[in-house]
């Protein structure tokens, strides 16, 4: 190989290492049963919705619930909205927390990480490898709740024309690429939850602890939000913008309300990311 050619040739094995690694790190967060569980277990939220809207749509408790879930029964589409809405305040984040929790600790634990170092990747295109990663599930998650719910409320309650919050009406096809949107914002508002967890699973060996801390911050973040006393600070809270899904419904949609939302999922992402990073580069790995 000559002079010239060598400098090409390395970035190109690194691109192909980093490649390899990605590969190998989605194989294990989708391979692994634990994970599987949870996104069966996400999957079942909107068929139970559904199955028991169905079975009580003439009782007096009819439509009583979180928010859409007195729309399901006349539009099946709205149970995807429904099942989002009741996975967010807990479930979806507790989910995403045990995955990104165990990123960087699980291996630790198990004495592996010392091994993946060994990989011609650096340690910042590990982590940034990692948190796509854990990025690909919690995305997967979202679309989870959201394919079943569609299909679930399409079998048993069908699918139509659209009633926005408003009382306008839209077509289906508007409908449907509307709630793509609330999938897509919803994926999206879990990001700065997926940094958190990734940084605190580089201060530990310990994975659980690492995914309690993670849903802590999210259960705080949700009861800070809930305190009149400190609306100053609510637009900056983790969970505060998560329920703006509803702008989607809305015959104009508000894309500044949606992008402020992003913003502040942005500026968790930095920090937290940025904090992880600086963890990780410098960390002793010995185990």
């Amino acid at each position: 190989m000559s002079l010239v050619e060598a400098p090409a040739a390395a970035p190109a094995r690194r691109g192909a290492a980093t490649a390899r690694l990605l590969r190998s790190e989605l194989r294990l967060v989708f391979g692994r049963l634990r994970n599987l569980v949870l996104l069966a277990g996400l999957a079942a939220v909107p068929l139970l919705i559904g199955t028991v809207l169905l079975v009580t749509q003439d009782t007096p408790v009819a439509g009583q619930g979180p928010p859409f879930l007195d729309r399901v029964t006349g539009n099946g589409l709205f149970l995807v909205l429904a099942a989002l809405v009741s996975c967010l305040p807990f479930l979806l984040p507790l989910c995403v927390a045990i995955v990104a929790g165990d990123a960087v600790a699980g291996e630790a634990a198990t004495g592996t990480l010392r091994y993946l170092l060994v990989v011609p990747v650096s340690r910042t295109r590990l982590l940034l490898v990692k948190a796509v990663a854990v990025l690909a599930f919690a995305g997967a998650a979202v679309a989870a709740i959201a394919v079943t719910g569609l299909i679930a409320g399409a079998a048993f309650f069908g699918v139509g024309d659209v009633t926005l919050l408003s009382g306008d009406t839209v077509p289906l096809a508007d409908g449907l690429l509307r709630a793509l949107g609330v999938v897509a914002y919803v994926a999206l508002s879990l990001t700065g939850l997926v940094a958190v967890g990734l940084f605190f699973s580089t201060l530990t060996e310990v994975p659980v602890a690492a995914m309690a801390s993670t849903v802590v911050v999210a259960i705080v973040s949700g009861v800070l939000d809930a305190l009149p006393q400190l609306s100053a600070v609510h637009p900056w809270l983790l969970t505060h913008h998560w329920l703006d899904l509803g702008e989607f419904l809305r015959l104009q949609v508000d894309v500044s309300v949606l992008l402020a939302g992003l913003a502040v999922q942005a500026a968790w992402v930095a920090i937290f990311g940025t904090l992880a990073w600086s963890r990780f580069t410098t960390a002793d790995v010995s185990s």
